[in-house]
């Protein structure tokens, strides 16, 4: 991959997600392929789309086991340094083991108050209202 290539990451209202969200979607699309090259070797009888199945469900397995690792990680954290999984989560640092180098905070400006924006009245001591501006914006210069 070039620096020059796109990647598409998943914003979640609220929180940074951890990679091991990555790996569950490739797990998803990996199994969605297979399960398509299978359907394609029943429709036509042909070995090719079969053979390249076995393999994706190889590599599904493979992607399977990154992700409990990854998982695994990410419960250590939140066992072990609550305070750093809290500021891994809001968007303050990378998780351990993503590339600290060019991180930016998660964007938390477009975040809405469960409280007052979604009328959830558990979450009144939750509220984001007030919240200083977003770190994300102010480093990209955009306020």
């Amino acid at each position: 991959m070039s620096s020059t290539d796109a990647v598409w990451v998943r914003g979640v209202n609220g929180i940074q997600m951890h990679h091991v969200t990555d790996l569950q979607d490739a797990g998803r699309f990996l199994g969605n392929a297979a399960m398509a090259l299978r359907s394609a070797h029943v429709r036509t009888g042909s070995d090719r789309y079969s053979g390249l199945a076995a393999e994706l469900r190889s590599l599904v397995e493979r992607v399977r086991e990154l992700e409990d690792e990854a998982r695994s990680n990410m419960h250590d954290l939140h066992a072990n340094d609550p305070e750093r999984f809290l500021r891994c989560r809001d968007g303050h640092e990378p998780w351990p083991g993503e590339i600290p180098a060019g991180f930016i905070p998660r964007h938390t400006c477009r975040d809405e108050c469960l409280y007052h924006d979604r009328e959830v009245l558990e979450a009144i001591m939750q509220c984001t209202c007030g919240r200083p501006p977003c770190q994300a914006c102010e480093i990209g210069g955009k306020l």
